[in-house]
């Protein structure tokens, strides 16, 4: 199947849902740098793989997904830390928990469906 719009990856889709989520639940902190921080890992996951779709260029495009692969574990470790202070409640850590690791091994098939020699 041809993908010929960013909006039509999936991963892009579920990756936008996270963004909204955690500005949502962030934006009312009072922690500046802390909200600052999780609500650029979570927008780094979608904008990184609507930048490479962008380009159009296949070695920038596993670049561009192992960086929102990358952004989906910082956004993890973070919300972990956010649940362990209280910032967050538990549903809501077990949602945005879940939320990112399906984005991160829908990124992870994706790479791999691209690019099956690479290792992970």
């Amino acid at each position: 199947m041809k993908i010929d719009r960013f909006e039509d990856i999936i991963a892009w889709q579920k990756a936008k849902e996270l963004a909204i989520t955690i500005y949502n639940i962030f934006s009312d902190s009072r922690d500046f740098g802390f909200k600052d921080q999780i609500q650029r890992s979570a927008i780094s996951v979608m904008n990184n793989i609507a930048e490479r779709f962008e380009r159009r260029t296949n070695n920038e495009f596993m670049h561009f997904l192992y960086i929102a692969k990358g952004s989906c574990g910082e956004l993890r470790s973070m919300i972990i830390i956010a649940n362990e202070l209280n910032k967050i409640s538990k549903e809501d850590f077990r949602a945005i928990y879940t939320l990112s690791e399906e984005i991160s091994m829908m990124l992870s098939g994706l790479i791999k469906t691209l690019y099956p020699k690479k290792t992970l």
